[in-house]
């Protein structure tokens, strides 16, 4: 298993970690934010909004002792601190702290209050150790300033609003943590631990173990992949068979002429044939398992072929009258039907033209021949050419032993053979129609076959006409 320091899990901690952290950013400066937008505003508000009630009892004038004393008995009932001078460079001897008058009121703000409007500030003040909100509003008897309102309020801080909840928030804060660890392990491990399962299942298979099966927990991304492992891990574990078997069947091809070869020619060798027609047979035995082993061996290269991707490219297409080529390719079957006793029927519609490999075309007709006559005692074999939509049918009938049910879908695999036998009369490669198969999917066409036990069989072979 990889260290901590490259695995999936350190990757999502990190992940939720700095989630978590930006959470807690973003929910300090949010609360700045707030802080700025809803308790500040507020304040500034209501201060505006106060100042200029009071400003509306000022009727104009010089500012009078008894309308100053009401004042003073409003800063008394309210929480703000309000004062009223005549002049703001006295404000200097009424404020608890010290301030530089021309720095509040300059002349940009004199002429902002002699056009009656209200001045807001908000300033650091070191006394309060806090920030100090204030509003001015001015006192206007026509166009003169016969004085000013001046109105501040300490702000609380942040920390000061929070306090009551503070020790809540810490606790919260705490248990919210332990769930939120303890949640995640749970997710993190639920995570990785399908991974780690996968990781040591990929090694088993990697090792020759094809029966590792992963089991699917979810219906997630996680569960379609454990699903598409046991796929590929299945995939592998018939593929592994197909070899065995695909060896087991070359051997047991090529072991039987062999035998024959080595038999033969070692009695021949030896001294052990001396009548010259049995030196004769013996040679004609030979001879045929030699080219019983050389149609096998082509069979072969056939086959290794036609899986590369690089053979389609090799095909040599041409316009081909499919009738004029099976009626030439089926000619050397002649004297084969009359040993057999067998009828042979040819009905071919002579207007159909593909786009072929002529030899390849050839091939594909002879292969299911050549499994026609051997399988057929009597009765006959009859081959139909017709169209069929865009596509055009080779249909080559036989009256033979037919296939069982069970088998149809099995019959154009490499070496699959109905008999298992292998007997030396009914003995082909079993190479014949997987060839057929191939080579028909390369021309863009497919394979058909039906039959039935002892009544025969049919294989019906199509592909895409040449239409001008």
């Amino acid at each position: 298993m990889k260290p901590f320091s490259h695995s999936l899990a350190k990757k999502l901690w990190i992940s939720i970690s700095a989630a978590i952290l930006i959470t807690i950013l973003y929910s300090y400066f949010l609360s700045y934010f707030f802080y700025e937008k809803l308790y500040v505003e507020n304040i500034e508000t209501a201060l505006l909004k106060e100042g200029n009630r009071l400003a509306a009892d000022y009727t104009g004038g010089a500012l009078t002792d008894e309308w100053k004393n009401k004042m003073e008995w409003y800063n008394s009932k309210t929480e703000a601190e309000v004062f009223v001078v005549n002049n703001p460079k006295e404000l200097s001897a009424c404020l608890p702290f010290e301030m530089e008058t021309h720095a509040l009121i300059g002349a940009e703000e004199r002429a902002q209050l002699l056009a009656g409007d209200a001045i807001e500030k908000v300033g650091y003040e070191e006394r309060f150790d806090r920030k100090i909100i204030s509003v001015i509003i001015p006192l206007l008897d026509g166009e003169r300033l016969e004085g000013i309102i001046y109105m501040y309020m300490p702000l609380a801080k942040i920390t000061e609003l929070t306090k009551e909840f503070a020790y809540l928030w810490f606790i919260s804060a705490v248990l919210f943590l332990i769930i939120a660890l303890y949640v995640g392990i749970k997710v993190i491990q639920k995570l990785t631990d399908p991974l780690s399962e996968m990781k040591q299942a990929a090694i088993h298979v990697s090792n020759g173990n094809y029966l590792t099966r992963l089991t699917v927990h979810s219906k997630d991304e996680i569960g379609e992949l454990a699903a598409a492992f046991n796929h590929m891990a299945e995939s592998i574990q018939k593929e592994d068979e197909r070899k065995k078997e695909f060896l087991a069947n070359v051997s047991h091809e090529l072991r039987t002429p062999i035998s024959y070869v080595k038999g033969y020619s070692d009695a021949l060798l030896m001294g052990l044939v001396q009548n010259k027609e049995d030196k004769k047979q013996y040679l004609h035995l030979i001879h045929r398992e030699a080219g019983r082993m050389e149609r096998l061996v082509g069979d072969l290269l056939d086959l290794s072929k036609l899986d590369s991707d690089e053979y389609e490219s090799q095909l040599v297409k041409i316009p081909l009258p499919l009738a004029q080529l099976i009626e030439e390719a089926t000619e050397k079957y002649g004297h084969v039907m009359k040993e057999k006793g067998l009828e042979f029927q040819l009905d071919l519609d002579p207007e159909i033209i593909i786009n072929g490999d002529e030899g390849r075309i050839e091939q594909i007709v002879l292969n299911v021949m050549d499994n026609a006559i051997r399988y057929t005692e009597k009765g006959g074999i009859k081959i139909e050419l017709k169209k069929s939509g865009a596509e055009c049918c080779i249909s080559i009938q036989d009256t033979g032993k037919g296939i069982p049910a069970e088998d149809i879908n099995k019959i154009k695999q490499r070496f699959y053979r109905v008999n298992k036998a292998r007997t030396r009369s009914d003995g082909g490669t079993g190479l014949g129609l997987a060839i057929v198969d191939k080579l028909v999917i390369l021309h863009g066409g497919h394979v058909k076959i039906s039959s039935e036990v002892r009544k025969g069989t049919t294989v019906d072979i199509y592909l895409p006409m040449l239409i001008d």
